[in-house]
């Protein structure tokens, strides 16, 4: 009997160090704020499914790996990481930024009946900029179709307060210290052919004409918001 009670309290002993061995990962994947089909049609349910469970999926899981590698990397944020992305190994630098990205742009984004118009502060600011909402679109379509291969449009606000349009590309960001036109991201569209592919097939013209049906403003305004209290 007291034999056998050693043996059982060793073998819990075991099981309780294996299982605090097994350090849950820094990184996950956060849900879509709406369904798949949610955005139809103007981005149908199936790339969304592709996108988010797989592609996002992915990075979050390359991105674990990578940091685990790396014990000078251990409990870093990923903003920490996306701030520093030039000096990182590429695998951190691609898959943080591919993780913050995401997450970024599924929240930009709404169902058509619930994107809205940007804030009258947000507005204004675009005119002086740009001087219409509509130049803006234009703009931004521009540096959109001109990403060679894959990456990002962005809407940023600089330092100086001033938005400005910029292109980043793979999945690089206006945070990183590698960025050409650094700024806080406010609104991004991710240009990679899985993005649109399914539905649009080569035309990322008629993508980027879209997707304003599904540009949530008012989150939009309210990132605008926080630059402002800076």
């Amino acid at each position: 009997m007291f034999q056998s009670t050693i043996f059982g309290v060793a073998a819990l002993c075991v099981a309780t160090s294996a299982v605090a061995q097994v350090a849950p990962a820094p990184f996950s994947l956060p849900p879509l704020p709406y369904a798949a089909a949610a955005l139809e049609p103007v981005i149908d349910a199936q790339t969304m499914t592709l996108h988010h469970d797989r592609h996002h999926q992915a990075y979050v899981d390359a991105l674990n790996k990578a940091v685990a590698a790396d014990p000078a990397l251990k409990g870093q944020s990923l903003d920490a990481l996306v701030a520093k992305a030039g000096t990182l190994p590429v695998a951190v630098r691609n898959n943080a930024g591919g993780h913050w990205n995401h997450s970024f742009f599924w929240k930009t984004m709404a169902p058509p009946a619930q994107a809205g118009q940007p804030s009258p502060a947000l507005a204004a600011a675009i005119d002086r900029q740009f001087g219409s909402l509509a130049a803006f679109k234009a703009a931004f379509k521009e540096a959109g179709t001109k990403r060679f291969g894959s990456g990002w449009v962005w809407l940023v606000a600089k330092a100086d307060g001033t938005l400005a349009i910029t292109s980043t590309p793979n999945q690089d960001n206006p945070l990183m210290d590698v960025a050409e036109v650094k700024g806080t991201p406010i609104l991004g569209n991710d240009v990679w052919e899985h993005a649109y592919y399914l539905k649009y097939q080569n035309r990322r013209a008629d993508y980027l004409d879209g997707w304003w049906q599904v540009v949530d403003w008012k989150t939009v305004s309210d990132r605008y918001a926080v630059t402002l209290t800076r």
